[in-house]
């Protein structure tokens, strides 16, 4: 029960970051054509899971109750991906084929790549 309670709290922490962090970007870039702010968000989660994983994974960094409340609690809660769905639908349902296509490309291509560049930087860093 007690993990439970800390991923709730670290799902509350992390939903309340993105909305945040995901708003003010799209407020930065004056473009609602485009979910800037989910795609950023979505990035820099990828990259943070892929370099706090391989800090845990070969560091120890992140042991018992902590592991799942920054994975599955913040970083599950700050990562978007039913947002980047929903977006994606209503880009499709407007007859939008191309900001469609991209907008799931680049989530997808650039989500994998920063993913990658998170665990790199941990490795270069810490080795």
């Amino acid at each position: 029960m007690h993990n439970i309670f800390l991923i709730g709290v670290g799902g509350f922490i992390g939903t309340i970051l993105r909305y945040v962090l995901s708003g003010l970007i799209q407020q930065v870039i004056k473009d609602a054509s485009f979910p800037y702010g989910t795609l950023f968000v979505n990035l820099s989660g990828c990259f943070a899971v892929g370099f706090l994983s391989y800090l845990s994974e070969n560091y120890g960094l992140l042991p018992g109750a902590q592991r799942p409340f920054v994975f599955i609690g913040i970083l599950g809660g700050f990562t978007t991906f039913s947002t980047f769905m929903n977006e994606s639908m209503h880009l499709a349902m407007d007859k939008e084929a191309l900001m469609t296509f991209l907008n799931i490309l680049l989530h997808i291509v650039l989500g994998m790549m920063a993913l990658w560049l998170g665990r790199l930087i941990a490795f270069k860093s810490w080795r």
